[in-house]
């Protein structure tokens, strides 16, 4: 089973963002990860207990979340990452679907890729095995220390054809519990983000062009793709 651990957003002007979802929903003090100027790009990353929510903004002309930001318009729901136990067998099946990788690192406490986010479609998927498996070292160091009692649970796609992307996903990863998939015929992407918290309910919002929504308790849902 794939466990989904990051929800990526990209913005046009990354303070603002980082700094409403800080506010809404009292988190730590995040990572900024120096790395991420590979892609062209400048972040910062929260962690929510033990998942985490990045937020992506270019500084170079040419990115693949700029070119996004561009067809979108708006701020927008660019990535999500899941930690998977066996990462030579998802590839093998993405290759087999003719799904090209994009990006690919081996380094000693993780192993990760980025799927194409035309083949696989939706978003730009990255299937990752950290070593452990309870670390994650795109949080940054010391990130357990900076976390939120909140924690993200699940996550929503808007595509065209929603049962054949969600049988594409399904494939390439096996089960990836509450992963909906939603009929757009622009296919919007990453539109909602799902959030387990103690303490009652609470309404929903809208930051970076995606909707965070909450589900009450601290356990992941229970319910399947759609």
């Amino acid at each position: 089973m794939a466990r989904l651990r990051q929800a990526v957003l990209a913005a046009r002007e990354l303070e603002p963002v980082a700094a409403r979802l800080r506010a809404e929903l009292d988190l730590g003090e995040p990572f900024a990860d120096p790395g991420v100027s590979y892609f062209g790009l400048r972040n910062v990353v929260f962690a929510l207990a033990d998942t985490f929510v990045e937020v992506v903004s270019p500084v170079r002309d040419s990115t693949s979340a700029g070119r996004l930001l561009e067809r979108r318009g708006r701020d927008c729901g660019y990535m999500l990452m899941f930690a998977v136990e066996d990462l030579d067998g998802a590839r093998s099946r993405a290759r087999q679907l003719g799904i090209r990788e994009v990006f690919e690192v081996s380094l000693e406490d993780i192993s990760e890729v980025h799927l194409h986010p035309a083949d696989i479609r939706g978003a730009i998927v990255s299937l990752s095995t950290p070593r452990p498996p309870e670390s994650w070292r795109w949080g940054g160091p010391g990130w357990s220390d900076r976390s939120a009692p909140v924690r993200l649970v699940g996550a929503t796609i808007a595509v065209r054809e929603p049962r054949e992307v969600a049988k594409r996903w399904r494939t390439v990863l096996g089960e990836i519990g509450d992963i909906r998939f939603v009929e757009d015929e622009a296919e919007r992407g990453l539109v909602e983000v799902r959030l387990a918290r103690d303490g009652g309910p609470r309404d929903a919002f809208e930051i970076g062009g995606v909707r965070f929504a909450f589900v009450n308790g601290g356990s992941e849902s229970e319910e399947d793709v759609r």
